[in-house]
Parts: C-alpha cells; sequence; structure tokens
C-alpha cells in the first residue's frame, strides 16, 4: 500500500491548498515585488492597463485571494492534526505542499501566460517564452515531480514528527503572506491607511514630511495613495500618523479606493 494511501484526503488537501497559496505569495513577492519583471496585468494592451496604481490593485487582489486558499488550508491542517502523531505524516504533507506549490506554476505558465496571456514571466525580454520556459520547469514541474517521488517512495531512517512539520508549514505560509504586504523596493507610489478620525489637515502634514504627492484617497478619507520623491521617506508616514504603508491595497482593505485627485 502506497505511504500516502495510510491518511486521509483531508491531509492531502490542507497541503495541497498551502503548496498552492505559497506559490502565489512566491511569484507575487518575488516578480511583482523584488524583481519587479511584471506585475499580474503587464501584458494587457490600453491606456488604462499602463497606470500602475491599477496594477497594484490588481497584484492586491491576487494576493488577497491567495490569502483565501491559505486559510482554507490552514483550516483543513487544523482539522486533521491528529493525524500528525502518525508515522511518515511529516513527508506526506511536505510532499503534498511541494505538488501544490508546483500545481500553482504550471497553472499560472499554461493559463496567465500562454492561454490568457496577461503577462510574461520577465516581460522587458526579447525572448519572453525562453523565461517563461525556465521558470515553468525550474518552479512547476521540478517541485511537482519531486512532491510525487515523496509520496510514492517514503524514505528510511529518522524523520521529523508530524507536528513539527506542520508548524513549519504554518509558519512559512503566514511568513510568506506578511511578506507580500511590504512595499517593493525603491517602490515610490504607496498606500497609506490612516487612523479613522485623521483630519485632511494631518494627512497633508505626513505628505509634506514625507516629500509626498497625494494621489488619491477613498470614501473614507482614511486610506491614501501617495507619490513619494523617494521611497525610504516611507518611514516618516509612520511618524504623522500612519498605520499601515503599503503599495498593496488588498491588504490595506482598499477595495473602495475610487476617487482619485
Amino acid at each position: 500500500m502506497p505511504e500516502s494511501a495510510r491518511f486521509t484526503k483531508p491531509l492531502h488537501w490542507c497541503g495541497h491548498l498551502l503548496g498552492f497559496s505559497l506559490g502565489g505569495f512566491f511569484d507575487g513577492i518575488m516578480l511583482h515585488q523584488i524583481l519587479q519583471w511584471h506585475h499580474l496585468l503587464s501584458a494587457l494592451p490600453g491606456e488604462l492597463f499602463r497606470d500602475i496604481r491599477l496594477q497594484i490593485f490588481a497584484d492586491g487582489l491576487f494576493h488577497g485571494v491567495m490569502y483565501v486558499v491559505a486559510a482554507a488550508g490552514l483550516w483543513l491542517l487544523w482539522r486533521v492534526r491528529q493525524e500528525f502523531s502518525t508515522a511518515g505524516a511529516d513527508q506526506i504533507l511536505f510532499a503534498d505542499v511541494l505538488i501544490g506549490f508546483g500545481a500553482w506554476h504550471i497553472l499560472d505558465g499554461i493559463l496567465s501566460h500562454w492561454l490568457i496571456g496577461i503577462h510574461r514571466i520577465r516581460m522587458d525580454s526579447s525572448n519572453p517564452l525562453v523565461w517563461d520556459l525556465v521558470w515553468f520547469f525550474a518552479f512547476g514541474i521540478a517541485p511537482l515531480l519531486l512532491g510525487w517521488l515523496l509520496r510514492r517512495y517514503p524514505r528510511s531512517g529518522r524523520s521529523m514528527r508530524g507536528g513539527t512539520a506542520a508548524s513549519v508549514t504554518v509558519v512559512t505560509i503566514l511568513s510568506a503572506a506578511a511578506v507580500s504586504m511590504l512595499p517593493a523596493p525603491n517602490a515610490t507610489q504607496v498606500i497609506v491607511y490612516f487612523m479613522p478620525g485623521t483630519t485632511a489637515q494631518q494627512v497633508f502634514s505626513a505628505a509634506m514630511a514625507a516629500d509626498a504627492r497625494i494621489i488619491g484617497f477613498d470614501a473614507s478619507q482614511t486610506l491614501w495613495a501617495f507619490e513619494l520623491a523617494d521611497a525610504g521617506q516611507s518611514k516618516n508616514l509612520y511618524r504623522h500618523g500612519a498605520l499601515f504603508v503599503s503599495n498593496s491595497m488588498f491588504p490595506a482593505s482598499c477595495l473602495s479606493w475610487s476617487r482619485l485627485i
């Protein structure tokens, strides 16, 4: 009987969902924020999609979907916690996370890059297909194949306890979710959340202290979009009443951001 057959489907699914969400966070953090090779909708034509604020908004919604997937995986992980004491649970959980991680990149490559065409891995490349294929095999096929091998051929010897493996998985997912909310390096367009009750004059004072230009705000006037002259000045916003500064609008609950000035 295969090693994986000794465990319930919810245990497998929690690993798949957590790996899938981790793949999404990894892409968003590495490609949208750190490397800045593309945004979610970078390949769509038209003047509308050249607006960086719309691109950031789409990235935020994308991360929001990954939060939902991760939350579902964590809930299943809690439900099957009694299985962690079973020998081999650590390997199965890790294998399923790898399968989910690889599945995300395979799905993203086929749909987003080649069928729908909303972005490519490296938009500024003269041969984007090469980058698509490298990413597809390195982060899609390879992890999925490794996960399948771990499930099919159990390793022998001492292993990590299932509870420890689950804890490591949870910490990894939560850390990735937290990092996804940070502004991209050198990002000058940021979303700033002020405490309710903050006056417009206080916001203008914060903008002046950070050498920033106000480019938009939501209906409640607690969420503002700033253009910074220097990305390093974002720390001054915290000194003047900001509770949250990010270049991703979803973590700041900016789904109603619609009024521009």
